[in-house]
């Protein structure tokens, strides 16, 4: 499985996966991994196990065979901090990254590559966005997010930013900005996108990339993803107060339309329209709890 990076040929892209207690999921990402229509040769794969308690590490073995793969292990710290395990082991021109509940498509690579070797000369690519969909989405929760483009790396006009089990980023220009910022609960990769996008540089997106994600299963698992959302989101707003300036005023505001979301979603209807305004309305309450819980907590605040 270990294979010494100084002994083979450079890759043009390192893709960095995080991971904690993915024993069900990361053979099923590493598989679609290793099926890339790009040659092997071309990228390596690196693999940071966040503290696993489970078969992580084992099932990484099984299915690393004739992968240029490295799995690199380290006590509970986040995602953001596992990335940047990944990023300083990262040798490719080109850093993507994707998640362990995630299933790239055969051109996933080729076509995130072919986006930005084809930028102007003088505007060189920052990175690239690829298209997150769900895979096997049959319960409605995790319908609800396919119906919303809940991962639509488009849908963020303020602070766009790409939804990090799809993207691929220019490793100087990582390394520039130091990374993920490893405080973030969540929402880490919004702060980063902001940084790098300040540094300056074209960022693209390319639907052919496409990567399946496994979506939450039921209403309990969406709402504490969300709520972590949230805490993320509030911390965001701490980091980057003078962007995003906040005040009871507008807290009051927004949870007045979380309720009023709520109220809409008790109402009659059937079909598509009352699973969207119930999950609208399920993703605004647990959000607005999440931020609570951040931006307006003096301990939280001295962090930032």
């Amino acid at each position: 499985m270990s294979e010494d990076p100084r002994s083979a040929p450079q890759a043009v892209v390192s893709v960095v996966i995080p991971v904690r207690d993915g024993a069900e999921v990361i053979g099923d990402c590493l598989r679609a991994l290793a099926a890339q229509s790009v040659g092997r040769e071309a990228f390596d794969a690196i693999v940071v196990d966040d503290g696993s308690r489970d078969r992580t590490a084992e099932i990484v073995g099984e299915v690393a065979a004739g992968m240029r793969l490295r799995l690199l292990a380290q006590p509970p710290a986040g995602a953001g901090a596992a990335r940047n395990r990944g990023l300083e082991a990262a040798t490719g021109t080109w850093v993507a990254f994707t998640d362990a509940d995630c299933l790239p498509t055969r051109d996933w690579l080729r076509s995130l590559l072919a986006r930005v070797e084809g930028a102007k000369p003088d505007d060189p690519a920052l990175g690239v966005a690829g298209r997150t969909i769900g895979h096997l989405s049959r319960s409605d929760a995790a319908r609800f997010v396919d119906l919303t483009a809940g991962l639509d790396a488009e849908r963020h006009p303020v602070f766009p930013f790409a939804p990090s089990g799809n993207v691929m980023y220019r490793r100087s220009a990582l390394i520039d900005v130091g990374g993920f910022d490893p405080r973030y609960l969540s929402y880490e990769a919004c702060d980063l996108h902001h940084r790098l996008r300040a540094r300056g540089g074209a960022f693209h997106y390319e639907p052919r990339a496409v990567v399946l994600h496994r979506h939450r299963v039921t209403w309990r698992q969406y709402w504490q993803q969300q709520r972590s959302y949230g805490r993320g989101y509030g911390q965001f707003f701490l980091h980057h107060h003078r962007q995003v300036p906040w005040s009871v005023g507008r807290e009051l505001g927004a949870w007045l339309e979380a309720l009023r979301l709520t109220a809409r979603a008790l109402s009659p209807g059937r079909g598509e329209e009352r699973l969207v305004r119930r999950g609208t309305a399920i993703k605004s309450l647990a959000q607005r709890v999440g931020f609570v819980a951040s931006y307006w907590n003096p301990l939280e605040r001295g962090r930032w």
